[in-house]
């Protein structure tokens, strides 16, 4: 088959796996068609107020400084004195669009609103806002606008500031919060003279939203430990002070308002989240006014966490909720319909009204959440043929009716704790039968990617097998026998295609169903090949094959193993270092051996290190840049004085073009870091320096000479100086021990080579990356060409993990992209945290390139080995995929399968860019010299 061929086949059977984890685990669960539910009986409020404090961590606001005060006086006050507290728990991810879905909507939405930048709505959903009669909202305008344009009718209006003064490297963010504030003010001044707003803002079922930014950004750009945040914390509690005292003189302390403030999600300690670590997963909840209980003194609660002695808060009864029951308590407290797609349970210890309202609206609650149920079975029952459907037995159309009857009539009995009991019992089958019919098909959908995975490896190691190895023996393919297999796989495409047809299946269902058939075709087509590789194995001895088998599971393993403990990096780093001894490659080359033993074991140390961005650290910066300016240096030197061998100065032009980059860098880096700190913005000349040298990243290497050791060099240099505007700490210094081990690496393959016998010995520093080796100097692939392919993968999932777990999504450090921007865009701050984690990639991806080049290698035999490792890795994740247990397992597990199956992906892009990198030359002082590669 044709290389180009090959990748564009192996990019689109990798983009189908990666997509079927989605179509298997984050499909979308909201379900459309159902009759809006509220409670029979009058309301306790008029209107809600809803103030989110966005990334404001529970144990912030309830603690005390260190002096015994509050920073948020009055809201302590009113745990205190006039309302009820506890915490509520947030799922993952902790971004602030799933936050705020849960809070208003009542349900917790699937990844695919992260296409979306968790902005725009994936798909429509009802909320408390489109089941108000009015809602005004203040805000960011990057949460305001979804649930406006996703509301019926024109109620929901929104006040927003613009994006640009979302502001990181703001001099003071808690202006965020004060524009809300004295918006809220202002439009409420107007309302006394607006006689039409008037009398809107005094009608039944109103929402007023107060979306409050300046926590978050203070807590990314200054942690939330920091003087800022806690500061912020202060002016957000005088400010709600303010605006509650605003609205009781507006509305003649009618006692007809209810008051919410809570959290979307919270924050690590080093200004980051999106994961499931309790910092982020636990935030406040106070509520106040109309129909919410008043504090409730206990001699004693337990809770798992340790935090109400820290607190002191341990003689107010505390009740913890999760974020999605805070939609069915804000329904309750105003009277509007329960969203649609709500699958929060009202916590009834909320409210202070009779037993009669809590068990209507309990009563509700089940409803509800049972009318999803059966719209979710209905459409299941639908396109599943009537012998294969499996309904959800627990919960049958018989007891559904009992339970109903029984709860209605224990209402009409007046036995409300019965009808709460009950009606618990009836939402706790329903969320069960959701969650089965949601992940109905779960199994049958696994099972065709694994059947799709295990064919598309198989064929690749006959590939493998049959063009890059001499175990096989060349035979004519039998044409009859190739068209009947044809016919035959073509058939039974057919019919899969036809039992999906007749069950009305997604059109994605045909790609999982039907991409195993062409690839299962291509395996058995190779039958021949099979058969001898078959024959082989049973003539081969039983102890080699065994103690193979072990090695290359204990290696797969091994990688595996540190996606979740970094450490196991490190163990593998010091196992390498012995290689050689091993080896007996030691005594051929004592010196490349004692430089590869000793970078093994410098690189060794960074995954022992904390994950990266927790502790910002400018000063290594600037020591890494002081290094690579040194070494440079002495390369510079090399060049000019090595004898016969003439530099021309356009080369040398480029070098130091290269060197000034890494100094700028640097400057950049220091100044633009200094004036963050005191608050004086990013300098916009900073900002235009690092955006130039990005572009020329991927273009300057191109200028220099292909000879190996020059283009290599150049490639660090230029990458570098992009990766450093991108650092905060000691990861700086990490692209440079990785590339010293790469240099290394490539010097030890050509030695290891020699030891046995298969290489011409070329020096390296006449090799020229940009002449084709001759084809008949190309060699058959042998057992320690799996090696080799091992160390690429080891050293790939190195410099992936190294410096940070980032398979946690809170590592993410906005400071590292503070030389570029501090206004909040999502997109170009991860296309930039992306471009970081790639630079290491790249490194690698170019040292494999000279390892293929140093032992006469094609690319595309090692390539396919690579290959191999990292399916039967994804594999392995594909396995490790939960549903259960805790959150943070649950997107554990999740984010480990697209991680490796991105490499995958990642690897074949990156073996084209990493070609580029090193053969092509562009000469802009004289003709394009044009190589083949």
């Amino acid at each position: 088959m044709n290389m180009l061929i090959f990748i564009i086949a192996g990019l689109l059977v990798h983009c189908v796996f990666l997509a079927s984890i989605f179509d298997i685990y984050f499909t979308s669960p909201l379900v459309h068609g159902m009759t809006p539910q509220r409670t029979p009986l009058p309301p306790p409020a008029k209107r809600l107020v809803l103030f989110v404090a966005d990334g404001l961590r529970a144990d912030t606001l309830y603690e005390l400084d260190d002096n015994g005060t509050s920073r948020a006086p009055y809201l302590r006050s009113i745990i205190e004195y006039k309302g009820s507290w506890g915490v509520s728990h947030t799922h993952v991810p902790t971004e602030s669009r799933p936050g705020h879905v849960a809070l208003i909507a009542g349900f917790y939405e699937d990844v695919s609103a992260v296409a979306k930048g968790w902005k725009e709505n994936p798909v429509e959903f009802d909320s408390i806002f489109n089941e108000s009669k009015y809602t005004w909202s203040w805000g960011s305008p990057d949460i305001l606008p979804m649930f406006a344009k996703g509301a019926s009718g024109d109620h929901v209006y929104t006040y927003c500031y613009t994006a640009e003064k979302e502001d990181f490297g703001a001099q003071d963010a808690t202006k965020l919060d004060t524009w809300v504030f004295d918006h809220v003010k202002n439009f409420f001044q107007a309302a006394r003279s607006n006689q039409t707003l008037f009398s809107k803002v005094n009608e039944e079922k109103v929402v007023l939203f107060l979306h409050l930014l300046g926590i978050d950004t203070n807590g990314h750009a200054h942690r939330p430990n920091s003087r800022e945040y806690k500061d912020n914390i202060r002016k957000v509690d005088e400010g709600i002070n303010n605006i509650v005292s605003m609205l009781e003189d507006f509305y003649g302390n009618d006692g007809k308002t209810a008051f919410i403030l809570t959290s979307d999600h919270g924050m690590t300690d080093w200004g980051s989240h999106g994961a499931g670590h309790p910092s982020e997963t636990l935030t406040p909840l106070i509520a106040w006014g109309a129909g919410v209980n008043y504090p409730q003194k206990v001699a004693s609660q337990f809770f798992e966490d340790e935090f109400l002695k820290e607190w002191k808060l341990e003689k107010w009864k505390r009740l913890d909720v999760n974020q999605a029951d805070i939609a069915p308590l804000m329904a309750s407290l105003i009277g509007v319909p329960f969203p649609l797609n709500s699958v929060g349970i009202l916590p009834l210890d909320y409210l202070n009204n009779s037993a009669h309202f809590k068990a209507e609206s309990m009563f509700t609650n089940a409803v509800q959440i049972l009318e999803q149920f059966k719209m979710k079975m209905t459409q299941k029952k639908e396109t599943t043929l009537s012998f294969l459907f499996t309904p959800f037995q627990l919960l049958s159309d018989t007891e559904q009716i009992n339970i109903l009857r029984k709860a209605r009539s224990y209402i009409h009995q007046e036995k409300y704790h019965e009808v709460v009991s009950l009606c618990e019992t009836l939402i706790s089958l329903a969320l069960e039968g959701l969650s089965y019919y949601h992940t109905y098909d779960r199994l049958f959908l696994g099972i065709s990617v694994v059947m799709g995975f295990v064919g598309w490896t198989s064929y690749v190691i006959l590939l493998i097998v049959k063009t890059h190895t001499s175990l096989t023996r060349s035979t004519q393919d039998n044409k009859a026998s190739t068209v009947l297999l044809l016919y035959g796989f073509a058939a039974i495409g057919i019919l899969i295609a036809f039992f999906l047809l007749i069950q009305t299946c997604p059109w994605t269902y045909y790609i999982y169903c039907l991409l195993p058939v062409p690839v299962w075709y291509a395996v058995v087509k190779e039958f021949r090949v099979i058969q001898d590789l078959v024959s082989l194995l049973l003539v081969f001895p039983l102890g080699q094959s065994i103690g193979f088998l072990v090695a290359g599971a204990l290696g797969i393993e091994i990688l595996v193993f540190s996606f979740f403990y970094r450490s196991t990096l490190t163990v593998g780093l010091i196992a390498f270092a012995g290689w050689p001894l091993i080896t007996r490659l030691w005594a051929q080359a004592k010196v490349t051996t004692l430089s590869w033993t000793l970078l093994c074991l410098l690189l060794a140390m960074f995954p022992l290190m904390p994950v990266v961005g927790r502790e910002p650290n400018i000063s290594l910066v600037t020591v890494a840049s002081l290094v690579i300016l040194l070494i440079s240096s002495f390369s510079l030197a090399f060049l000019c004085k090595s004898k016969n061998k003439y530099v021309p100065k356009k080369d040398l032009t480029v070098l130091l073009f290269q060197m000034l980059s890494i100094a700028l860098s640097t400057y950049v880096v220091n100044s633009t870091h200094s004036s963050l700190h005191h608050k004086q913005g990013l300098p916009v000349i900073n900002q235009i320096i690092s955006w130039i040298t990005l572009a020329s990243s991927l273009f300057v290497p191109l200028l220099s000479p292909t000879f190996f050791f020059q283009r290599l060099l150049s490639i660090l240099l230029s990458l570098m100086s992009s990766y450093l505007l991108l650092s905060t700490g000691y990861e700086a210094l990490f692209p440079l021990a990785l590339s010293g081990l790469m240099f290394a690496w490539i010097y030890m393959e050509k030695e290891a080579l020699q030891h046995y016998g298969d290489s011409l010995k070329t020096k390296l520093a006449v090799l020229n990356f940009s002449y084709t080796t001759d084809i008949t100097q190309f060699r058959q692939l042998h057992l320690d060409d799996i090696r080799r392919s091992f160390f690429f993968v080891f050293f790939i999932v190195t410099a992936f993990f190294g410096t940070g777990n980032i398979a946690s999504v809170n590592s993410f450090d906005p400071a590292s992209i503070y030389c570029f921007l501090t206004v909040f865009n999502p997109f170009i701050m991860g296309s930039l945290l992306v471009w970081k984690i790639a630079i290491p990639f790249v490194l690698v991806s170019c040292a494999f390139e000279a390892v293929q080049v140093t032992t006469q290698l094609s690319s595309k035999s090692l390539f396919l080995i690579v290959l191999v490792i990292s399916d039967i890795m994804a594999l392995h994740f594909f396995f490790l995929v939960k549903d259960y247990g805790s959150w943070l397992d649950i997107g554990t597990s999740i984010s480990h399968y697209v991680l490796v199956m991105v490499f995958t992906i990642f690897i074949m892009l990156l073996s084209g860019l990493a070609q580029l990198l090193t053969t092509k030359r562009i000469e802009l002082w004289g003709r394009t010299k044009r190589h083949s590669m």
